[in-house]
């Protein structure tokens, strides 16, 4: 894709590292310890060989079908200097609404993110309104990019209330009143691994993918 200068895998598994490397990939062992993935990418970033990159970036592992567009959407509102932190989002059906399992997003008209939640947002009080909300459905994409003083910010806080009940680190910083920039890429949504099925339909795109290639 040609976005990163330098793209590493975090990782405190060593059977992780251990599979990855012999295909070329780097891998850096990290502190089991960490609350977030993002708390993980801090460990590594903070490292002295990387002290000179600006602008980081966070593939979850749970996203192994990320595409260039929601990558490069989410850099874009931090290096373009708007936001100091970026993620991405695409517009989804309604039915991923009633799953808890699928994040979603509200933002405002700048694209700043205002809240991620599993359940249902926006909400549908009077179904008179259901031509406006279904456009504004949108599912996370679980990407993130960080100015290099926002992601040491983020992993200062303590682990919040809304991040824990909900299970989304992304909460954290919005609730620091950190801004957040959303890319809406126009795109059908990715699918992430958090579930069984989930797993399941990964195995079975991962095997679709390697059979055309």
């Amino acid at each position: 894709m040609q976005i990163a200068d330098r793209c590493v895998i975090a990782t405190d598994s060593d059977e992780v590292a251990d599979a990855v490397r012999p295909h070329g990939a780097e891998a850096m062992l990290t502190s089991a310890d960490h609350p977030s993935g993002t708390d993980r990418v801090a460990e590594v970033v903070a490292r002295r060989e990387f002290r000179d990159f600006d602008a980081i970036v966070n593939v979850q592992g749970d996203e192994p079908f990320v595409t260039e567009s929601a990558l490069r959407g989410a850099v874009r509102q931090v290096t373009s200097g708007n936001f100091p932190l970026g993620t991405a989002a695409a517009r989804a059906s309604e039915e991923i609404l009633d799953e808890p399992s699928v994040v979603k997003v509200v933002a405002a008209d700048d694209g700043r993110a205002m809240y991620f939640s599993r359940a249902a947002i926006p909400f549908l009080r009077d179904a008179a309104e259901a031509p406006l909300r279904s456009s504004r459905v949108w599912q996370h994409i679980g990407v993130y990019a960080y100015a290099r003083d926002a992601l040491a910010r983020w992993v200062s806080l303590p682990p919040h209330p809304l991040e824990q009940i909900e299970r989304l680190e992304q909460l954290r910083p919005l609730a620091a009143g950190m801004a957040m920039g959303v890319a809406l890429v126009e795109e059908r949504p990715t699918v992430g691994i958090d579930t069984l099925d989930d797993l399941a339909r990964a195995n079975a795109d991962w095997k679709d993918f390697n059979e055309r290639s």
